[in-house]
């Protein structure tokens, strides 16, 4: 598989600027910052969560969790609650399970973004497949999300 129709589109339309990166074969965040030799903080990752109201997707780096209860009260919806993979996979027909891009807005989802990536100089997100990554500057995925909301809801996972 090749990156997302869905998201070629969208990134083209828009005239963003990114290089596909390739790497082995990975099922978590966390092995594809492994496997692409990538500093999980710089790789953005995808948490859909949803309420009565519809789909929200949450953008974070890798190595963090989403605090729901925070991410709730930024936007004003009380019952946000992680969405099931089997249902994700219905949203994003395009990707493969699990590598789901950190831009929801070619699938009409709204999107939001935790502050922290926007301290990265380069930024990786999913491409839709298991084994691409694309890379972006700073300033591309500024460009990308500046519409989006933007608040401070992650937080280190707990074991």
């Amino acid at each position: 598989m090749s990156i997302s129709s869905n998201l070629a589109s969208y990134l083209d339309q828009r005239g963003a600027r990114y290089e596909v990166v390739a790497h082995a074969h990975s099922r978590t965040s966390a092995e594809t910052a492994r496997s692409a030799n990538v500093m999980a903080c710089h790789l953005a990752k995808s948490v859909i969560l949803e309420d009565d109201d519809g789909y929200v997707m949450a953008v974070i780096p890798a190595d963090k969790a989403v605090r729901v209860g925070e991410l709730g009260r930024l936007l004003q919806r009380r019952e946000l609650r992680l969405t099931d993979e089997n249902r994700v996979a219905m949203l994003f027909t395009d990707c493969e399970p699990g590598a789901v891009p950190s831009i929801g807005m070619p699938w009409g989802i709204e999107t939001v973004v935790d502050d922290e990536l926007e301290e990265s100089e380069i930024v990786y997100m999913e491409g839709g497949d298991h084994e691409r990554l694309l890379r972006m500057s700073h300033d591309n995925f500024h460009a990308l999300m500046r519409a989006q909301p933007h608040g401070q809801f992650c937080k280190y996972p707990t074991h």
